[in-house]
């Protein structure tokens, strides 16, 4: 949905793209790749209005070389 713009279920193209957010105690659409919030990952959701159905992203490629870093074995 994020590159081509429509829905792989119902082939719309009504799509919103809702932010990540960092709120205190670590809420919102994130993923911690730290001891804290401050290192948190902003996760994007892209929703379909016409069925409902959603991806996820992370937009920013050091967010991903941080989450590699941190969850690699």
């Amino acid at each position: 949905m994020k590159s081509k713009g429509t829905c792989p279920k119902c082939h719309s193209s009504e799509i919103i793209s809702i932010p990540g957010n960092v709120g205190a105690y670590g809420t919102g659409n994130n993923i911690k790749a730290g001891r804290t919030i401050f290192s948190a990952v902003k996760i994007t959701r892209y929703l379909c209005t016409s069925c409902g159905y959603t991806e996820e992203s992370i937009d920013n490629p050091i967010d991903i070389e941080k989450l590699k870093k941190h969850y690699s074995d």
